[in-house]
């Protein structure tokens, strides 16, 4: 039994780049004898077990058969007899296929012995040469690997993809394969790739191969589309301020509710999303509102219960703004104008005037009023407007 590591760890450690997961591969073993030496098995689709102290995953080695369209559709093999190489084989990209042994050497990849690495299909050039390769024509077999080509391509920004490799995602495409990806796998992949330094190129890279229209016909995606998208990374937006940014020309909410429904959005995105569907355009006006006008836009955005929300909300609108004018470094007095008013309408002692009130008689929708009044005159006195 030889267990390498494979994957992200040793393309990340090459590149000089922190190490954030461990991918092992367990090549020579059956599944007892990995259980007779306590490690705990939970893979359902292949074999996979948690090491005994580190919890770690480790997984036999694998070859893969396709037997049906979609994700799904694979029959897999583990066995003592499958080798390294042929477990590197089925891998995605070349980069992903470089393997490092023996573990006990590995240090984290801090200091990595090039000597010890088995490298079939050339990922460590590819590396050098900043290229996104496909390993094998099985490449074609697993639809989900258009998507993290995408993604890759958002995360490391000055690699090209290769000529063939291109190619090969349009045929894919062509051909119905991105057709059978289940909602679930998009949403994972999109997320992912949302969350990289230039997730603009994910999409841009789907829109080329023409599984953007395929997997998300809604987005009208264009060149405002790249520059919103990136601005939110550029200000380390979150994964909910991202998305609603990536549905920048979706600004319809029945599309929207439509949208989220289909690829099973959760629902701290969809909520977010929704909110700068609805009120972008008034965020954006919002220099013109008189007082009580903004201290509805505040109601209807929901931002007394929710403030942290309505600062992504207002975050969100700033990149939309800042990216259709093609100003990346203009300004956007409307945020902190924004988050003025309601700090200043916060100021209000809403369980002060309930109690008041409620002494007096007054009912909920007359407390309401009340204190939707008394936010009103602190707003007004915020901004010295009579």
């Amino acid at each position: 039994m030889q267990i390498y590591m494979v994957g992200g760890a040793v393309r990340d450690a090459l590149l000089g780049l922190p190490v954030q997961d461990h991918d092992w591969v367990v090549v020579g073993a059956t599944p007892q004898q990995l259980i007779d030496l306590g490690y705990k098995p939970v893979g359902k689709d292949f074999p996979v077990f948690l090491h005994p102290k580190t919890h770690e995953e480790y997984a036999l080695a694998r070859t893969e058969r396709k037997t049906a369209p979609g994700y799904y559709g694979f029959a897999i093999h583990a066995a003592p007899d499958v080798t390294l190489e042929e477990d590197l084989a089925r891998r995605d990209l070349t980069i992903n296929s470089i393997a490092y042994y023996p573990m006990d050497t590995w240090a984290n990849g801090s200091k990595i012995d090039e000597s010890r690495l088995t490298d079939p299909f050339g990922g460590q050039g590819d590396l050098q040469a900043k290229v996104l390769r496909h390993v094998t024509d099985a490449f074609r077999e697993d639809p989900v690997r258009i998507l993290r080509v995408a993604r890759f391509a958002a995360r490391f920004a000055d690699f090209s993809i290769a000529p063939e490799t291109q190619q090969l995602m349009r045929d894919m495409v062509a051909h119905g394969e991105a057709d059978h990806l289940v909602a679930e796998r998009v949403w994972q992949e999109i997320a992912r790739g949302l969350m990289e330094d230039t997730p603009a190129r994910m999409f841009g890279v789907l829109s080329e191969c023409g599984a953007l229209e395929k997997l998300l016909p809604e987005i009208n995606w264009g060149t405002d589309s790249n520059s919103i998208l990136d601005l939110s990374a550029a200000a380390g937006a979150s994964l909910p301020v991202r998305f609603a940014c990536l549905l920048q020309s979706l600004f319809d909410a029945d599309r929207l509710s439509a949208f989220c429904q289909r690829l099973r959005v959760p629902t701290e995105c969809r909520e977010l999303a929704d909110v700068v569907a609805r009120e972008h355009g008034n965020v954006h006006r919002s220099l013109d509102f008189d007082p009580a006008t903004l201290v509805r836009l505040l109601e209807r955005c929901d931002a007394f219960r929710k403030p942290a929300r309505f600062a992504d909300v207002l975050l969100a609108c700033e990149c939309e703004a800042r990216g259709r004018l093609g100003q990346r470094e203009s300004a956007y007095p409307q945020r902190p104008r924004l988050l003025g008013v309601l700090q200043a309408a916060q100021t209000v002692a809403t369980s002060l005037i309930a109690s008041h009130a409620q002494s007096m008689g007054a009912t909920g929708p007359k407390i309401g009023e009340m204190i939707h009044t008394a936010r009103v005159t602190a707003v007004a006195r915020h901004l010295g407007t009579p």
